[in-house]
């Protein structure tokens, strides 16, 4: 690489952090150096977690997280250090909310944290995605990559209803569906704590009207929602929809992983209807959805 190339990519850089720290403040930087993380000689972690492309991937979401969608995080201080799976509802279409939790465990959670999640393996089909996925420390939701994660105490998020959470339509918001079981075999036979996290003002940024679940099974995709204001000037983006985060008091669960379903399903059903009940709690505190 020619030097002038490195020296304009420094300039760049400098630059970069400069409007960073204007816009968040130099607690952003001192967050950052605080964050425990555990790299190989390559400067990755065995995920391929890279700490500048996850600095930079934080800046972007902390601005979205501070100015956009003007997050709220309450009960922050039930986030216990070590491992922990945090479990929430999904929605949105696009995981914009995955992206406010793990900024919330960054911004407004002690000590500061990067958060590990579980995404779609159809994600990492896509061109760029997958390493990006990859660099900012997003894996395959398959159950030995969970595990490995969660034995080196990292902070993993997982949405238990998977694809029919963003399924869901602007009249089915905030109704959990039902979750998957896997979470729970999880905690148990990693003694891994679970916070649920309830996510108020994801499910009104994007207005789905009707799934077309033929047109998403042909193209391979885990949803085809129908939304008409992406047809408008500006609406692919998300509607600005204030966030509020209810991260609850953590539950613990014992037993033997391997139970029937009948005896786990008990369990998951206390923490979907944990997770409900706080939902619900959340809708009716808010004052309104866009402040």
């Amino acid at each position: 690489m020619a030097p002038w190339i490195k020296q304009l990519g420094g300039l760049a850089e400098r630059a970069l952090s400069r409007s960073m720290t204007s816009m968040l403040g130099e607690e952003f930087d001192a967050r950052l150096a605080r964050v425990p993380l555990s790299l190989g000689q390559s400067g990755v972690d065995p995920f391929g977690l890279d700490p500048e492309w996850t600095k930079n991937a934080i800046a972007c979401t902390a601005l979205l997280y501070r100015k956009y969608f003007r997050c709220e995080a309450y009960g922050t201080a039930n986030v216990p250090t070590g491992r922990v799976l945090l479990i929430a509802n999904h929605s949105g279409q696009i995981p914009v909310d995955a992206a406010m939790i793990g900024t919330a465990m960054f911004m407004d959670v002690e000590p500061p944290r990067f958060v590990r999640a579980m995404v779609e393996k159809w994600a990492h089909t896509l061109p760029f995605v997958s390493m990006l996925f990859a660099r900012v420390g997003q894996v395959v939701g398959v159950p030995e990559n969970a595990k490995r994660l969660l034995l080196r105490n990292e902070a993993l998020l997982v949405f238990p209803e998977g694809s029919r959470g963003i399924s869901k339509t602007y009249q089915e918001r905030y109704r959990l569906v039902d979750f998957g079981l896997g979470f729970m075999r999880l905690a148990i036979e990693t003694n891994t704590p679970i916070v649920p996290v309830a996510v108020i003002g994801g499910e009104e940024q994007y207005i789905s009207i009707a799934q077309l679940d033929g047109v998403a099974k042909l193209l391979r995709m885990p949803a085809f929602p129908i939304m008409p204001q992406v047809l408008l000037p500006g609406g692919q983006l998300p509607l600005p929809t204030k966030y509020r985060l209810h991260f609850g008091e953590p539950m613990r669960f014992d037993g033997d992983p391997d139970d029937d379903d009948a005896v786990i399903e008990e369990k998951v059903w206390l923490v979907k209807q944990t997770l409900q009940a706080m939902v619900n709690r959340g809708l009716k505190e808010r004052r309104h959805v866009f402040w």
